[in-house]
């Protein structure tokens, strides 16, 4: 199952939201979520600095990832975004993908 980095920034009102319910409810929402999208929870970690929170799930797919970014987002309690995260073995098949590419300009 492909696996997501999902980096999230509280708004105000977000934050006001985890000073209220707490880290554990907030986490137990998050795999809720997951799971609700056919995925899991891998991790889940609250950070000092721009970012307030890093987890890493498996979803079944770019959809699914779309869906729970747009939802996060939509809420307005915060500001999310989504990175697609590869495997080393995915990159050693990228490697033997034949691609035609020229640069521009040449």
């Amino acid at each position: 199952m492909p696996k997501y980095l999902f980096q999230a920034s509280y708004t105000t009102t977000g934050a006001k939201g985890v000073l209220k319910d707490g880290g554990v409810k907030r986490r137990a929402m998050v795999e809720e979520l997951a799971s609700g999208l056919g995925g899991n929870l891998e991790t889940f970690y609250f950070a000092f600095g721009d970012t307030d929170v890093f987890t890493i799930m498996d979803l079944p797919d770019d959809v699914a990832s779309a869906a729970a970014t747009l939802a996060i987002n939509a809420s307005g309690a915060v500001n999310c975004k989504t990175t697609v995260l590869l495997a080393a073995e995915d990159i050693d098949r990228a490697t033997k993908k034949i691609v035609e590419y020229r640069s521009p300009g040449t």
